[in-house]
């Protein structure tokens, strides 16, 4: 079950007030990072590739199918999603495999901001602990001007959304508007904050396919950092390439690097195109390779998926019985 990932402790708080002279203005903030050192392309892509050849044993694999369910947000973004089908979603989070009741829950429902109200009254009362992240500023494109994604962002919160999932301004990153780009998230940022003094956690998606190189993926994470990112996350699942190993190992150095400059602990989450077991499974292994157990949690690491959990799930009862069920065995989203 996910809970409330703490505050900045005072330590950190002091140590990241200490670095605001990065951001003071554009030229400094430039000069930062691209001060931030290169990416080895070749090295970073075999390093991926390496990882996912680990052998993974029965015991451990069953582990960690287990722990990559209970790392998903659930997802329907779809211009055709209905009530009942993020109904139909939230049910099938709560209990993924209605035969067995052992499975875990998923992390989150995922959906667009005029679903939260409907994925909360669905989730409520269950005692589930799943939590409901919803996309805004004008997702999947980020084309929209400032003041409509922060009106975006707190009508999310105003439904009840414990998540708020934002798509950074490529156009501005690209062109190196990089202050723009650290103030957008700052604001949305404060727009996660609800009238009690609570926030929602606030995910900075990069659209990683379209930042051109991993200079780029490595700088826009440390920039959606120091912005305050509770999660720094890959893609929005809507463009040709998403999630990669490659681009995700880049995120993973770049939270690493940043706890031990500032000491501030940021979640991870690939999104897009991770659909079977075995992906998962190479992912878990590059966050326990690169960061520690420590970030092998819901809190920190997470799978944006629609797919994913019925490969999971049918992986799952192959452990357990030894063979693969028909294709009415789970249901198709």
């Amino acid at each position: 079950m996910p809970t409330t990932v703490p505050a900045y402790g005072k330590e950190a708080a002091e140590r990241l007030a200490s670095m605001a002279d990065v951001t003071a203005d554009d030229r400094a903030l430039r000069r930062f990072l691209h001060g931030l050192p290169g990416v080895d392309a070749v090295g970073l892509q075999a390093r991926a590739a390496t990882l996912g050849t680990r052998s993974i044993k029965t015991t451990a694999k069953a582990y960690a199918i287990d722990l990559a369910i209970s790392m998903i947000d659930l997802t329907t973004l779809e211009g055709a999603d209905t009530p009942g089908k993020v109904r139909s979603l939230c049910a099938k989070g709560i209990n993924p495999d209605p035969t067995d009741r052992t499975v875990p829950q998923v992390a989150a429902i995922c959906v667009y901001g005029d679903m939260v109200a409907t994925a909360k009254e669905a989730l409520r009362g269950g005692g589930s602990g799943i939590h409901v992240a919803a996309v805004a500023t004008a997702f999947p494109s980020g084309r929209a001007a400032l003041p409509v994604k922060l009106a975006d962002t707190r009508d999310a919160v105003a439904a009840g959304a414990d998540e708020i999932d934002m798509v950074i301004d490529r156009g501005a990153f690209l062109s190196g508007r990089y202050l723009e780009v650290f103030e957008e998230i700052r604001q949305v940022k404060e727009a996660c904050v609800r009238e009690d003094g609570t926030a929602a956690h606030l995910k900075v998606i990069f659209e990683t396919g379209e930042l051109q190189t991993y200079d780029n993926v490595r700088r826009a994470s440390w920039l959606a950092m120091l912005a305050g990112a509770d999660f720094i996350k890959t893609s929005t699942g809507k463009v040709a390439v998403n999630a990669t190993p490659p681009v995700t190992l880049v995120l993973l150095e770049a939270v690493r690097d940043f706890r031990a400059a500032v000491g501030v602990q940021v979640g991870v989450k690939p999104a897009g195109g991770i659909r079977t077991s075995k992906d998962a499974i190479k992912y878990l292994v590059m966050v326990n390779e690169t960061l520690g157990g420590e970030w092998l949690s819901p809190d920190w690491f997470r799978f944006g998926a629609s797919s994913l959990l019925n490969d999971l799930l049918m992986q799952r009862q192959k452990l357990s019985t030894g063979r693969y069920s028909g294709p009415d065995y789970v249901t198709v989203d």
